[in-house]
């Protein structure tokens, strides 16, 4: 490093500020609180918080130990306004250097150009206050008060929104920029690492063995209040990913059907996108998915993935079911999902009290001597001398079928009322 050599950072005049809050980020926001905790003057403080939303605070200087910036005042009186933090030692910043060389997670942040909030609480426990405490901010500015003032109030309250963009801005503040930081981290990174290369090479040579590494509890604990909020959940996605395609040049190996493997990856990619979206639903916890056999899957496969003849015959084998029954339990799945599959395969008897509403049902549902006449068995109501049937489900609702080729298949939906469930199969051709 060149002698003499003083870093210094200058960043444009900020807008006023909009909204409530002054500084969205971590930084931004522990610096506030540090000020506001820290204040000798509140009512100063407050009426330099009012100068900085307005914007009235010019370009800032940031170099270490030293912020400086032109604050015009509410009567358009300009004021050169500096203050002085204490600059971190050489001691200190080789203790502050050791603790973060020693932890993975600051190292790869560091290095990624990002300040993890917990670097406060980690600094603090070898000595080292990064945020200001109380007359940590010492004030000089043109207007000679004497003590703090609404210009470096102002001033104080604009490096907060600084931090919001570049948290660095406070260990520049404290000696360090950047540069040198991630520099001088670099170095005693490698160093501690061709350590412990040798240490572990050692030990293995010794003991046979590597001793297992950690995070200390003590040390994850005493970072659960410091850690920022989690961030919003992101939107979903506007529908389903597109699987990769296996269609290459390279043959699959023996047993391996890729049409098949491509089938499953694309439900898979289905499935992954209706989980998310029941997930961000309101109330998602008290609607828990129903879990499904694996013969009800492979009729669920079936029904929604549209396979080709080969796969669906698969599929069939599966779910124990020839041809003709799958093609009705697909039909079924479509209408109701597993509800209607469990009706179409189920055949029940109502007890006493079921039985007395469904009958109560049927009555109710057309005019006197206007309905159709029914054959009962179980929970099926056939229509004499027709090819129509109605099913009660454990639920209370009714599914409509139709006889078709000798099988009775699904017709319809469920409905509450019997009447408006039977109206689709009676009426068609």
């Amino acid at each position: 490093m060149n002698e003499g050599y003083e870093p210094e950072r200058t960043f444009a005049a900020l807008p006023p500020a909009q909204g409530r809050g002054f500084a969205s980020s971590w930084w931004g926001r522990a610096w506030l609180k540090a000020l506001e905790d820290t204040a000798l003057d509140g009512e100063q403080l407050k009426r330099g918080r009012r100068l900085a939303r307005e914007g009235r605070v010019g370009a800032v200087s940031v170099r270490p130990g030293r912020l400086t910036a032109v604050v015009q005042d509410r009567d358009s009186t300009r004021y050169r306004s500096d203050v002085l933090l204490q600059e971190l030692s050489e001691e200190e910043w080789d203790r502050f250097l050791d603790m973060a060389s020693e932890r993975s997670g600051h190292i790869a942040a560091l290095l990624d150009r990002e300040m993890p909030p917990h670097l406060v609480e980690d600094a603090a426990a070898v000595g080292l206050h990064l945020l200001p405490g109380i007359g940590d901010l010492e004030p000089e500015c043109s207007c000679e008060a004497w003590d703090h003032c609404p210009h470096s109030g102002a001033l104080c309250y604009q490096v907060a929104r600084l931090l919001d963009q570049d948290p660095f801005v406070l260990l520049l503040l404290r000696g360090r920029d950047e540069r040198r930081l991630l520099d001088e981290l670099q170095v005693r990174s490698a160093a501690r690492a061709v350590r412990r290369a040798g240490g572990e090479a050692a030990a293995e040579d010794s003991a046979g063995t590597t001793a297992s590494r950690g995070v200390r509890a003590d040390e994850a604990y005493a970072a659960r209040n410091i850690l920022p909020p989690l961030p919003p959940v992101p939107p979903p996605p506007a529908e389903p990913g597109m699987p990769p395609s296996l269609d290459t040049e390279t043959d699959p190996a023996a047993g391996v059907d890729a049409s098949a493997l491509e089938f499953l990856a694309a439900d898979s990619a289905v499935r992954a996108f209706a989980m998310l979206s029941e997930a961000l639903a309101v109330d998602h916890e008290q609607s828990p998915a129903a879990e499904l056999t694996a013969e009800q899957d492979a009729v669920r496969l079936a029904a929604e993935g549209r396979p080709c003849n080969k796969i669906a015959a698969r599929l069939g084998t599966a779910a124990g079911r020839g041809q003709a029954g799958l093609d009705a339990a697909v039909r079924a799945w479509r209408y109701g999902g597993p509800a209607a599959l469990a009706v179409y395969d189920e055949e029940w008897l109502p007890g006493r009290d079921e039985l007395t509403r469904a009958r109560a049902q049927l009555a109710a549902a057309w005019e006197e001597d206007e309905g159709p006449q029914f054959r009962a068995a179980g929970n099926r109501w056939t229509v004499t001398g027709s090819g129509a049937q109605l099913r009660y489900g454990r639920d209370g609702r009714w599914w409509p079928y139709a006889k078709e080729r000798g099988r009775w298949v699904p017709a319809g939906p469920a409905e509450d009322d019997p009447a408006s469930a039977l109206a689709g199969v009676l009426s068609g051709p």
